[in-house]
């Protein structure tokens, strides 16, 4: 509501009046209330036209608190006609679970970062629209970027560029690649603290459907054992599990040499100075270690014990000298009671290698014990009936085969062929038996406790389930795009949607699943009513509540007006 005047030739008139939207989509407005003329209204205040302009603007405040609070418990009668047909070509269902990730995005100041970025362009597309709708999509409904775009059609804000913009926008957003990386992370302290002092970094690789290698998509070693070119990605996290940086490089490359370039970049970009580095064996090479082992640095990595120099080696395995992680008390392993079967045992000793002066401490678990005898004990089973039955295959190189147990003899009579006799490795089993619950650990935080290097250590499986989000529920591969940029922007929009969605489900107050929080985004879907609002067409949860506490709007009205639709698009592009 405001105030609106009317002069004439003789007097003044003060009027209130609403602006709306009518049914053809203009904008107009209407009186409300006659408040009288300026003559009337100063005998009848006692003031002057700056006092009567102030009464009536009070009036207007008045009229509005009084108007929404009607609204409010407003009862909406909406007429259904049975014999009337419905609207051709006129949609009815739209999709609303991108509003909470809109929120997550604006509150990154994700917008900002594309003002900068078309700074520097001379593009006329909406880059803001574009990105932010690819990381909605790649959330809710992953799949290639034609659909993409058609699924953002579904959206309460269908998008207005076309399909030929994102694909020019995909090249843009591969040159901005590491100044977004960098901008994401500073703005990113605005919607809460970040665990940025233990930095966690692994790799994974993602396949093409692709028969021929082609730029940095080549032949290697792939996680998921198929025989096509890969990508490997870098990915560094924080302490909680938030994406933080993460880079590209061909398949064919030695993963550890792809630590020192990211991390530099971290270093220079984000001023991330001082933190401790995690990692697992396979990116712990001497040299990353002395790298991490620099400035502000520290490092905390899984040590493979068959690794071991040989003195070291016959330490680890030795079952004499370790204490009880809770008490620091000495324990025999051998003699364990059922209450310290449940507990977690130790022991240390310097670890020098050429390079770093480290830490090596090998921990004992009875629970882990118990569970790998179980599962080698099926996989011995399964060796025996290879052997029994003779349908022996080839030997894959899994570690967990069970024909790694199975070794076989040539036996040889005068003048015929030799015949092949297979049997069961005992040896190889009892080798396998002397690692049971033995787990390595290194550092060069020689002083600090043994309980929080280890808790330290145990938070690796953050990222794997990163990887696991992306891959699964992200659909991240396979990737289908040809072009080395677009394949750039593509993994940064599945960075910037694990970013995304692991903000929000951190700013939900009970616990949740992946798999949970995403059901329950893509079933946040809305009816529309006539034209005169929409109705929700899901469940009202605990999740839910809270994803609207979090975000600071709600959407689970029974009937919502296209006024008020309007001000929850609008509070969920507040920061």
């Amino acid at each position: 509501m405001r105030v609106t005047t009317s002069k004439s030739k003789n007097s003044e008139s003060f009027y209130i009046t609403k602006s709306y939207t009518n049914a053809q989509g203009k904008s107009t407005s209407k009186t409300i209330r006659k408040l009288g003329t300026l003559a009337e209204l100063s005998k009848r205040l006692g003031t002057d036209r700056d006092g009567v302009m102030a009464w009536a603007e009070e009036e207007a405040r008045l009229e509005t608190l009084k108007y929404k609070s009607e609204m409010e418990d407003a009862v909406v009668m909406i007429p259904f006609h049975s014999n009337k047909l419905m609207d051709c070509n006129r949609k009815k269902f739209f999709a609303g679970g991108y509003l909470f990730l809109q929120s997550v995005y604006y509150g990154l100041k994700m917008d900002s970062i594309c003002t900068k970025i078309r700074s520097r362009y001379k593009f006329e597309y909406d880059l803001n629209a574009i990105l932010s709708d690819l990381i909605y999509t790649r959330v809710l409904e992953p799949s290639s970027k034609s659909a993409s775009f058609t699924a953002a059609k579904q959206f309460l804000e269908a998008p207005a560029y076309q399909l030929h913009d994102i694909y020019r926008a995909l090249s843009v957003l591969a040159k901005e690649l590491d100044f977004i990386q960098a901008e994401v992370y500073k703005n990113s302290f605005f919607l809460g603290r970040r665990n940025d002092k233990i930095l966690y970094y692994d790799c994974t690789n993602y396949y093409f459907e692709m028969e021929q290698e082609d730029g940095c998509k080549k032949y290697g070693k792939s996680k998921e054992h198929r025989p096509n070119p890969i990508i490997q990605m870098g990915l560094f996290t924080d302490g909680d599990g938030l994406p933080l940086a993460f880079s590209l490089f061909p398949g064919n490359q030695n993963e550890q040499k792809s630590l020192k370039p990211l991390e530099t970049k971290i270093l220079q970009q984000f001023g991330c100075e001082k933190f401790i580095y995690c990692s697992d064996a396979g990116l712990a090479s001497e040299d990353n270690r002395a790298f991490n082992h620099l400035g502000q640095r520290a490092f905390i990595v899984t040590q493979s014990i068959k690794k071991l120099p040989a003195e070291d080696h016959e330490w680890a395995l030795n079952r004499n000298g370790f204490k009880r992680l809770a008490d620091d008390s000495t324990a025999d392993i051998t003699q364990l009671t059922d209450e310290d079967k449940q507990g977690i045992f130790y022991k240390d000793e310097p670890y020098t290698t050429k390079k770093v002066h480290q830490r090596l401490i090998i921990t004992y678990s009875p629970k882990y014990a118990a569970y790998q005898k179980a599962v080698r004990g099926e996989q011995v089973a399964r060796a025996e009936k290879m052997v029994s039955s003779g349908s022996l295959k080839r030997q894959r190189k899994n570690p967990n085969d069970p024909a790694r147990f199975v070794n076989k003899v040539s036996v040889t009579k005068a003048g015929e062929k030799a015949d092949i006799h297979y049997y069961l490795d005992l040896d190889r089993i009892a080798e396998e038996e002397k690692y049971d619950g033995l787990y390595a650990v290194c550092t060069d935080l020689l002083d600090d406790d043994v309980a929080d290097i280890l808790n330290v250590s145990e938070g690796r499986w953050q990222i794997e389930d990163c990887f696991r989000t992306m891959k699964t529920e992200f659909e991240a591969r396979p990737v289908y795009l040809s072009r080395e940029d677009r394949i750039k922007a593509h993994f940064l929009t599945c960075f910037l949607a694990l970013l995304h969605f692991r903000l929000l489900k951190r700013s939900l107050k009970s616990p949740c699943t992946t798999e949970q929080l995403l059901q329950i985004l893509k079933s946040m879907n809305f009816a529309d009513i006539e034209e005169q609002g929409f109705m929700p067409l899901y469940e009202r949860q605990t999740i839910t509540d809270e994803l609207h506490e979090a975000c600071g709007f709600r959407t689970d009205y029974q009937f919502l007006t296209k006024r008020k639709m309007k001000e929850i698009q609008k509070k969920s592009k507040r920061r």
